[in-house]
């Protein structure tokens, strides 16, 4: 049994505050990423001022942190806000997207258990990467897809995503990473949509710029540079130089979080 302020069940917001739910979408052109940066702007600050004057709240934490560029479809984070704060969460909904720049907007708003944690109890998060295949640029996917003129062997690609599903250690893949380098890739599909290739990614967590060097990697396959037998073998090398280039941030979409049976 837990008993006195500083026996609290983990990750349960501190006395006095209520723990919010939010789903958040943005554009990540004008953002250097999620977290929060001296003097630039960052999708946490931007959320932390809008409830200035508001409301005493702690920093929202998300489900995962994002790359300067890349865009959010749909992320999950939580927000200890000040129990004094006399707004229903469907006003405190609206007030925020009131203040929110044109580039960011919460999606769905509400009270949460004490106990969820946007990033520890996570335990799955899903990625897209759009890659345009048009023989002319598209000003209307300009920021929202990587441009390639070239065409590319489906079927290839997808043989060589084949290779990389499941627990692999994805040190090749990872870029600066100080952390374990074991993960479970759960998910990875590469499908045409249209003038369209998305590659859609999910797993329980991914390491520093996995995902784009996932898809610079098999974006090589698709032009013919490698095969799958070629990516079983940067797989097992551990050798980041050895895979493909981490593609552009701005194909790149965080696509969503999940939290076991909800």
């Amino acid at each position: 049994m837990y008993s006195g302020p500083d026996q609290r069940p983990p990750y349960t917001p501190p006395a006095g505050f209520l723990r919010y739910r939010l789903e958040v979408q943005w554009d990540g052109a004008g953002f250097v990423g999620w977290q929060s940066q001296p003097r630039q702007r960052s999708v946490q600050d931007t959320l932390q001022a809008a409830l200035d004057g508001v409301a005493q709240a702690a920093r929202p934490v998300a489900a995962g942190r994002t790359d300067a560029g890349v865009h959010a479809e749909c992320m999950t984070l939580h927000w200890d806000i000040s129990e004094s704060m006399r707004l229903s969460p469907l006003r405190l909904h609206a007030a925020l997207n009131g203040r929110l720049p044109s580039d960011l907007a919460v999606l769905a708003l509400s009270v949460a258990p004490p106990d969820f944690h946007a990033r520890y109890r996570c335990t799955g998060r899903s990625y897209l990467y759009r890659v345009l295949t048009t023989e002319q640029r598209r000003p209307l996917w300009q920021g929202r897809a990587l441009h390639l003129a070239a065409a590319l062997d489906l079927e290839a690609m997808q043989a060589a995503a084949a290779v990389l599903i499941g627990e692999h250690d994805f040190a090749a893949f990872a870029t600066q990473e100080e952390r374990q380098t074991r993960r479970v890739l759960y998910r990875l599909e590469v499908r045409r949509s249209g003038d369209l290739i998305e590659l859609h990614l999910h797993g329980e967590s991914f390491l520093r710029q996995m995902v784009r060097c996932l898809v610079g990697t098999l974006l090589k396959v698709g032009r013919g540079e490698w095969t799958p037998a070629d990516v079983q073998r940067i797989l097992a090398s551990r050798d980041r130089a050895q895979a493909g280039p981490n593609v552009p941030p701005h194909g790149l979409y965080f696509a969503g979080a999940q939290y076991g049976v909800e």
